[in-house]
């Protein structure tokens, strides 16, 4: 993924023979701002573009997305794009308490941030006119590109339906009875089981983070309410106790912080990312949904011609008089058949590359992931373990007086 942090290099004034620069394509989401009042209300971010690539306006672009457009962009891409995962979406939120909440803007910026990088950086899908519609068109063509567009793709819900009834029977003509139009590709069944047992898997284990997240949120409060407590014991004692008892109390509001910034980094750089590849696990389903459509196709459209050339030659047989009408109609739907064929060869041929891109991507940002954590665990288990060890001298100095006295 491209990281939009790294600015694109300054190009250099030097002599004009200097080399052309690398082609670059950096965009980041930023400044999400609520607009509009009660059910009306949405977010809007400035979707900010720097590139070198002749096809786009200029080197610098800033327009005013809100989410809406980016399903916009999803849907067109996911219509265009057969046989390519298309980056997912996070899901728009359902409870309406939250919809507005920093934690929830956030998390939604980034993850939007992260979809939109996918695309500019997929050899394919960076290409797509309808990428730089999104990224360089003004709120009213966007508006208007959003309004025509209703109404036409089917939801992914759908296509996840089809999937479920993947045993499609599609009725054979020539033997009058049903058969399943399925794909038997022992290589294609291995994928398909290896991406159903990963998606399980995945939403358990995000499931398990955000736990996780709960339980640094818990435990945050719960040295916070004790922290408070002990300052007030400490400044009831006033005496040399009591001031043990007040740097207790300071050690813990301290650490009380430390946790509930880790649980935060937890939820951003852990569960997050969890729960992304969960979505990204979900589009590769549409793409299966999508293949199954286009063997089906295939094999329907493939039988047909077949029984019309057995028409057609039975009528040339006869010398009857509608060979020119029947040659004609089997000519088009052998056409026809070859598209079916070659949409769905295309289809394939696609998920093979794109299941490699996916293995690799997912072993990086898994693997930085993890790494965040680790290291986020690590970090807070030392500031414990230093916040507490520091306070030991002084209550032992404490106690070692009060034995004197």
């Amino acid at each position: 993924m491209i990281s939009p942090e790294t600015s694109p290099p300054r190009s250099s004034s030097q002599s004009p023979r200097s080399p052309p620069a690398a082609p670059f394509l950096y965009i980041s989401v930023t400044d999400p701002v609520k607009l509009g009042n009660g059910v009306q209300a949405y977010i809007s971010y400035r979707v900010i573009t720097r590139t070198n690539l002749p096809e786009f306006q200029g080197p610098e672009k800033i327009v005013i997305r809100r989410y809406s457009d980016f399903v916009w962009l999803h849907d067109r891409l996911a219509e265009k794009y057969k046989g390519i995962f298309i980056p997912p979406l996070p899901e728009k939120s359902a409870v309406e308490k939250f919809r507005f909440s920093t934690e929830f803007i956030e998390m939604r910026r980034q993850a939007l941030d992260i979809f939109i990088n996918r695309i500019a950086s997929h050899p394919e899908l960076k290409q797509s006119e309808d990428l730089r519609t999104f990224l360089q068109e003004d709120e009213e063509t966007m508006e208007r590109a959003r309004s025509q567009e209703t109404g036409i793709f089917k939801k992914p819900a759908d296509l996840i339906q089809i999937f479920k009834d993947v045993q499609t029977k599609v009725s054979d003509v020539v033997l009058g009875k049903e058969k399943p139009v399925e794909e038997t590709d022992p290589e294609y069944e291995k994928l398909k089981h290896y991406i159903f047992g990963l998606e399980d898997h995945l939403a358990e284990t995000q499931k398990q983070a955000f736990r996780l997240v709960k339980r640094h949120r818990e435990l945050g409060q719960s040295l916070s309410d004790f922290g408070k407590a002990m300052k007030l014991l400490g400044a009831c004692e006033g005496n040399s106790l009591g001031k043990v008892f007040s740097e207790l109390g300071a050690k813990s509001e301290l650490l009380s912080i430390k946790l509930q910034k880790e649980a935060h980094n937890l939820l951003m750089n852990f569960e997050e990312p969890l729960k992304d590849y969960v979505r990204a696990v979900q589009s590769i389903k549409v793409t299966f949904a999508d293949r199954a459509n286009a063997f089906r196709q295939h094999c329907e459209l493939a039988e047909t011609t077949k029984l019309k050339e057995i028409n057609l030659d039975k009528l040339n047989l006869m010398r009857s008089d509608k060979v020119r009408e029947a040659e004609m109609e089997y000519r088009e739907l052998k056409a026809e058949s070859e598209q079916a064929t070659r949409r769905f060869e295309t289809i394939v041929r696609l998920m093979n590359e794109e299941i490699v891109r996916f293995q690799e991507q997912k072993t990086a940002d898994m693997g930085l992931a993890f790494h965040q954590f680790a290291k986020g665990q690590a970090k807070l288990a030392n500031d414990i373990a230093d916040a507490w060890r520091s306070v030991l001298p002084k209550i032992e100095a404490c106690s070692v007086s009060s034995h004197h006295g």
